[in-house]
């Protein structure tokens, strides 16, 4: 997809989300939380939760066709004739069926040299399960039935849904403190000027909720990776369920001796999400990491016992 193309689904895609939200603002009557009496807190925790709550979840609800737009996603028929792609649709038949799932999810291979899959969607019944070109190219049929087990136990238990609720929360948050210490300081620093009116300058308290905003959202998305990390190893304890032990840990092994294929167009950290592994970090960057270390999943893979 071009970078022209991407520039506009990102604008089309914000706009929506701030036509919904302040609509939903509307209805439930929410008006401005700052005013010269100070902070209405009421209206504060209103705004925070819709905004914070609401832009991950209407993200959560595009994501399918999202992830079809930036990843070039084509999706394979459940009637297909090509032999490959019926194999694979016929693996993630299965593998869903023996998960309990209550429908197929969409199955999708998208054209990259990296080998990677991912699971998207905003429930068990509109959920999409795609996968590289590289990866179908490149592993065998066991290996590939343990990825493909990883992403179906994603979906299994929910992960979609919990890691945006978690994300919402953490946005929230991240929004009313900032908002709170912002109000404070900027107050305090007005009246150190010997300023009569006792309320802040706008101006000064907006580039404080940004600031505030930066480090509380930095702070965030370490709780938010630490459970990212949790979340891959129970999805590598699923797939082993569902698919064997072995073929989960044959996976990863393929995986890791892969690991330097990497496919420029979604090697940044706003794709991590859509990749079943990631480049091992360094230092204190490891707080951050999304995903655990390939040689650590695979070491608890093997202490796991059914």
């Amino acid at each position: 997809m071009g970078v022209a193309k991407r520039i506009v689904l990102f604008l089309i895609v914000n706009f929506l989300v701030v036509i919904t939200l302040s609509f939903v603002l509307n209805l439930l009557h929410v008006r401005p939380y700052l005013d010269s009496h100070g902070i209405n807190y009421n209206a504060l925790l209103i705004f925070c939760l819709v905004w914070g709550m609401g832009g991950a979840f209407i993200s959560l609800s595009l994501s399918r066709i999202l992830a079809k737009s930036l990843m070039g996603v084509k999706i394979v028929s459940p009637d297909t004739t090509d032999p490959e792609l019926r194999s694979l649709y016929k693996m993630i038949e299965e593998l869903a069926r023996n998960a309990n799932l209550p429908v197929t999810p969409e199955v999708g291979v998208y054209s990259s040299p990296e080998m990677n899959a991912f699971a998207t969607g905003p429930s068990k019944k509109r959920s999409l399960v795609a996968v590289s070109s590289g990866l179908l190219q490149k592993m065998s049929s066991k290996e590939l039935e343990g990825v493909l087990a990883h992403e179906i136990s994603h979906i299994a238990n929910g992960d979609m849904v919990t890691m945006t609720l978690l994300q919402g929360i953490v946005n929230a948050f991240v929004m009313f403190l900032a908002r709170i210490l912002a109000y404070v300081l900027s107050t305090v620093l007005r009246a150190r000027s010997e300023n009569s009116s006792s309320s802040p300058s706008y101006f000064s308290y907006m580039i404080m909720v940004f600031v505030f905003e930066i480090i509380f959202m930095i702070l965030g998305s370490i709780v938010v990776a630490a459970f990212s990390r949790r979340r891959e190893f129970k999805a590598d304890a699923g797939g082993a369920d569902l698919a064997g032990k072995e073929k989960m840990i044959l996976a990863l092994e393929a995986l890791q001796r892969s690991i330097q294929i990497r496919d420029k167009k979604t090697d940044r950290p706003s794709f991590e999400a859509m990749k079943i592994s990631t480049p091992k970090k360094m230092g204190f960057a490891t707080i951050f990491a999304t995903h655990p270390p390939l040689e650590k999943r695979i070491e608890k893979l093997k202490r796991l016992v059914f």
